[in-house]
This record gives C-alpha cells, structure tokens and sequence, in this order.
C-alpha cells in the first residue's frame, strides 16, 4: 500500500511534521512518498494520503488547498488524512477555556470531510524564529508594523513529537484494519 504524504510548510516547521509522519508510517511497513504539494502531479497511484499544511487565521496555505480541490476526485476514491501546525506556546487551553488545538483547526477541514474519503485531521503545534526571514508579503507588511507582530509571537520548538507519531501510528492501524 503506498502513501503519498503531501504538505505546504513556509517556514518548515508543516515539513518537518510531514517528514516525521512518513518515518513512522515507513517504519510501520508501508512505502511512503513525502512532497510537497506544489511537486505532486497524480495522486492515482498511491493508495492513501495525508495531507498536510501550515494554518494561518483558520485557514490552511492556498497551495493545500488548491492541491485538494484539484485532485478532489481522486482524493475521494481513497482514504485520507488531513493535518495542520500552527498553534504556538506551551498553552493547550485558550482563554475560554477551549482546546487550542480545536480554536485553531483550519476551516478547510470542514469542507474538505464533505469532499473527501477524510478519515481523520489533526492540528499540531507549529514552531516559530522570529529570526527567520519573513515570507510572503503579509509577513514583510507585519515586521514594519510598529511593535513588529512578528516579534511578538512565542518563539521555540513547539512540535510534539510523541503526539506526531501516536497520530502516525493510527494511521497505520486503521490502514492494516482496512
């Protein structure tokens, strides 16, 4: 059974995640392919996907998106897997005391449940260095902001491995169920 895990990172954090996705799933048994969205052409000859992409204000990358919507049809014909990394910080519960996680799902888990075989999603947290050169012209717009946003965001690794690979290792139980 071969896997496609397909992601949209800026910053690299969504491609770490997608690479520890595949390691786990090559270390389950299963011959897993790990691109980028922008280099998958055809996805009819992988049998699942998991589908990845960096969340920014609820909503996912335009490049996931439109990979999902352009492969729709085929993506609906097996089964797939959806993920996010965005949250930031060490907090897991938001001032309203709901799950972070779930205050910072991407809408386009939603909609795509509807169009797609989804058999699951995730969000994760992300990591941030306000060091990094900003990508994109909303992120250039903001470190000339005064009080620079950018700078103002909780800096570190925030990625939990462990849960990263707990999700992976689902994945290849509820494959091997059928």
């Amino acid at each position: 059974m071969n896997i496609l895990i397909a992601y949209a990172s800026k910053h690299g954090a969504t491609q770490g995640i997608a690479e520890r996705i595949g390691s786990t799933l090559t270390a389950e048994g299963f011959p897993v392919t790990v691109r980028p969205v922008e280099e998958v052409d055809d996805v009819t000859h992988y049998d699942a996907v998991v589908l990845g992409s960096a969340a920014y204000a609820l909503h996912w990358m335009h490049a996931a998106t439109a990979f999902a919507k352009r492969h729709h049809r085929d993506l609906a014909e097996r089964p797939v897997w959806l993920f996010a990394s965005g949250p930031l910080g060490e907090d897991t519960v938001d001032k309203e005391g709901r799950d972070v996680r779930e205050s910072s799902e991407p809408r386009e888990f939603d909609k795509f449940a509807d169009e797609l075989n989804v058999r699951g999603d995730h969000v994760f947290f992300g990591k941030w260095d306000p060091e990094s050169e900003p990508v994109g012209l909303m992120e250039k717009i903001m470190e000339h902001l005064p009080g620079n946003p950018r700078g103002s965001l909780p800096a570190g690794d925030f990625r939990d491995w462990d849960e990263v690979e707990a999700w992976a290792h689902g994945i290849a139980e509820e494959l091997r169920a059928g």
